[in-house]
């Protein structure tokens, strides 16, 4: 009787290692079929050259994003899926105006101009333009060391850099864009005359970095300008400075901010064979800063998300779950389009399982970070051997994308595309951010990455948290 229970025991052992070795096969056909299809038949590239070259810089309220929209909806229509439609959203409009200039002062009518951009949402200076005195500090905490005495009336200079130190470059620029992001509302309440913020930017060059600021609280009549200068810039003026406290630094920008403006979501959809209730999103978002054409923030990942579906479409895997692409209005400077898709879902009840975002540039994919309990990213893990042929192996909890977040509820597992990121910096929020930047082979390892995760979570679903396995862990 032992003997035969053996056997049977034996044979299950048997068949039930063959059946999981079969479907790593079929796993990693399908895979290699994704990437395949990518690097040989992509169409990635080519979307981001008619966004990048044909439209530009996309800032939300802008014309450029309303052709961004009505562009990316065509294409998605052209791919034959089941649903595509435009998601209303008010989004701020701010414009930048004539280009700004700066210089420093060294002694009367003895000047070196400087390379500035105005940070978005900062208010333009008087029509003359701003000049005084300036204070170094390296961060809003040493704002209360110098106090209203010392600060009143100067411009203040952050110059706290991105440190060099840290691999991980998003770390790095975590470390330091609070002084861009709030610098201004702070030094306003120490009597400042505005505010000059050294870039985010690992590299000394000479392109200042833009990006969002907020005033908070700050009543209208008490706004002070804010400007970003370059890394070669604020490396002068730091050092001029140590020479001759009593220079002058020059700036005018001619900034504004609007009314807001209708815009839009874009929204493509092919509807699940078989549990089409079951919701998973792919993105990126449309909208990009102006200064230059968006190729890496966030182009790629438009176009990445994008192709995702055109993927499927082209080698006939029709998904289980319903696979939406959303291509979200307003990340740069408000959020609004994500705030919006999620509310929507929301109202109508929706089962959202699992988004990735996209929204680390178009470099070589390095693998994926996921916002998800021990569990669900156990069974994510258990993926990770069928991509080593891609050299693709980071997968680790954490953040995931600004756009997706406010998805997560209940058992929905968020995810980010994590590309290599040592030059992202290098052209995040600046001119050079600009197609000729981004490797076309690169962008379709991306696009094929993010379908192949995408292919994996459709076939298999998404564990349900389990609390008690949680607190066990």
């Amino acid at each position: 009787m032992k003997k035969i229970f053996f056997t049977v025991l034996g044979l299950l052992i048997i068949n039930t290692v063959t059946a999981q070795n079969s479907q790593e096969q079929s796993d990693s056909l399908m895979l290699r079929k994704i990437y395949d299809m990518s690097l040989m038949q992509g169409k990635s590239y080519d979307w981001l050259d008619h966004l990048s070259n044909k439209i530009g810089g996309r800032l939300s309220g802008s014309y450029q994003a309303q052709q961004a929209v009505e562009y990316t909806k065509a294409e998605l229509e052209s791919l034959g899926l089941n649903k595509v439609w435009l998601q209303p959203v008010m989004v701020p409009k701010w414009t930048r105006g004539s280009k700004e200039f700066a210089y420093v002062e060294t002694s009367p009518g003895t000047t070196r101009t400087v390379n500035i951009t105005a940070l978005g949402g900062s208010v333009a200076t008087p029509a003359g333009g701003t000049k005084a005195q300036v204070i170094e500090v390296q961060g809003i905490e040493d704002l209360e060391h110098y106090g209203r005495e010392q600060i009143e009336g100067k411009i203040v200079f952050f110059n706290r850099p991105m440190r060099p130190d840290l691999i991980s470059t998003f770390e790095a620029y975590g470390g330091c864009v609070d002084q861009r992001y709030s610098g201004a509302a702070e030094a306003g309440k120490y009597g400042a005359a505005g505010v000059i913020v050294r870039s985010m930017n690992l590299r000394m060059d000479d392109y200042p970095h833009t990006g969002s600021m907020i005033y908070g609280s700050t009543p209208v009549s008490e706004r002070i300008p804010a400007a970003a200068i370059s890394t070669n810039d604020a490396a002068y003026l730091s050092g001029i400075l140590k020479m001759n406290k009593d220079l002058q630094f020059y700036f005018k920008q001619n900034s504004e901010q609007h009314e807001d403006v209708q815009s839009y979501n874009v929204i493509g959809e092919i509807t699940g064979s078989e549990y089409p209730e079951e919701i998973m999103v792919v993105g990126g978002h449309l909208d990009s800063w102006d200064i230059g054409d968006g190729a890496h923030d966030d182009g790629a990942g438009v176009v990445q998300s994008m192709e995702v579906l055109r993927l499927f479409k082209e080698i006939g895997y029709k998904p289980k779950r319903t696979l939406r692409v959303v291509l979200f209005m307003n990340e740069e400077n408000g959020l609004r389009g994500g705030n919006k898709y999620a509310e929507v879902a929301k109202s109508k009840n929706e089962k959202h399982i699992f988004a990735l975002e996209s929204d680390a540039g178009g470099f070589t994919p390095r693998g994926f970070s996921f916002d998800a309990d021990k569990a669900q990213f156990a069974q994510i893990q258990s993926w990770k051997e069928l991509f080593k042929p891609y050299l693709i192996h980071y997968f680790e909890l954490g953040g995931s994308g600004a756009d997706v977040g406010p998805l997560k509820q209940g058992d929905v597992v968020l995810a980010g595309l994590r590309p290599d990121s040592q030059r992202y910096f290098d052209h995040h929020h600046a001119a050079n951010d600009t197609f000729e930047h981004v490797n076309k082979r690169e962008l379709e390892l991306g696009a094929a990455t993010m379908a192949s995760l995408v292919y994996l979570v459709d076939n298999y679903g998404i564990k349900r948290i389990n609390t008690d396995v949680e607190e066990k862990m």
